[in-house]
């Protein structure tokens, strides 16, 4: 017997747990970069992501840092 939603509600729940987990993702790294962050949000975040979503999330994030740096130099030079 189903529950009180129904199996209909049970992908909208986990599509919108998997987005606020990818936000949740994108903000920590973004925190991070700057480094400032406070040790509950930090301890928080160490308990429910993944560390290699983690990493993953810190070489994207790295890389476009680097290319924004990069077109902002030959915006400036070029």
């Amino acid at each position: 017997m189903k529950g009180e939603n129904g199996g209909a509600n049970q992908g909208a729940g986990a599509a919108k747990q998997k987005k606020s987990g990818v936000l949740q993702l994108a903000k920590a790294v973004a925190w991070s970069f700057l480094g400032i962050r406070k040790r509950a949000d930090l301890e928080s975040d160490a308990a429910q992501l993944h560390p290699l979503a983690l990493i993953a999330a810190g070489l994207i994030g790295a890389v476009l840092f680097i290319v924004v740096l990069l077109l902002i130099v030959h915006a400036v030079v070029g």
